[in-house]
């Protein structure tokens, strides 16, 4: 695939099933990002985007948001120097306004600092979602039509991807969910509509290369036919 997308579900699920707090959970889960984007670079996926912070998560309690954030700005800290030495570019979706001051700011360091390299793309969904991503799209369209910007008569769907936090992405190809849940959680949308989704049970901190090689191989055993028959392809 091209552009994988994961939902990297389970951390806290792990974390209580072995008697921990669930933070403990989401360090194993750092682990995990480490080592399927290592992997991923060297199967040569040229785009990966992950599943990070949901604007939903903003629900969760306050103390557990905190952590989640200070564990995100240390993780940025500690793997600029080996994303950068990977040749990978960090890119970033969702509603960074949102984000906490000292995460914008690492944030914007390493997309600044990787902006130049060329090799695979990582991208970290953060306060992100995806029906709220295309009510943003459709509003700022409405407005471009409403000011004579844009036209109706030369309007299809690439103005609507011109307008997704994503204009700069291909669609999805393979969507993975680990944790054994089955559901899309206003992930992706729109550039999911014929990605191929994989569902495994494995929690995320324990999601190993080989598991992911697993979906990989599955992807590739997958007819990918949208909408034509067998014989046309």
């Amino acid at each position: 695939p091209k552009h994988t997308a994961i939902i990297m579900d389970g951390n806290g699920r792990w974390a209580e099933q072995k008697g921990m707090p669930r933070i403990f959970g989401h360090q194993n889960g750092v682990t995990a990002v480490r080592r399927i984007v290592e992997a991923a670079s060297k199967f040569n996926i040229k785009y990966l985007t992950l599943f990070t912070f949901s604007l939903e998560n903003w629900n969760r309690p306050q103390s557990e948001i905190d952590t989640l954030m200070g564990l995100l700005v240390q993780t940025l800290k500690d793997e600029f120097e080996d994303i950068f030495k990977n040749n990978i570019k960090l890119n970033a979706i969702g509603e960074l306004y949102t984000l906490p001051e000292e995460v914008k700011d690492e944030l914007d360091s390493i997309i600044q600092g990787t902006k130049d390299n060329t090799g695979m793309i990582l991208t970290l969904a953060l306060s992100y979602g995806g029906k709220q991503e295309i009510f943003k799209a459709v509003k700022e369209i409405s407005e471009k039509v409403k000011n004579e910007i844009i036209c109706l008569d030369n309007f299809d769907d690439s103005i609507i991807n011109d307008h997704l936090y994503t204009k700069n992405l291909p669609d999805v190809d393979l969507l993975i969910r680990t944790s054994g849940e089955q559901r899309i959680s206003n992930f992706l949308l729109w550039q999911i509509a014929y990605a191929e989704l994989y569902f495994t049970d494995v929690y995320w901190p324990d999601f190993s290369k080989d598991d992911f090689n697993l979906a990989l191989e599955n992807y590739k055993s997958r007819e990918r036919r949208f909408g034509k028959t067998s014989e046309q392809i």
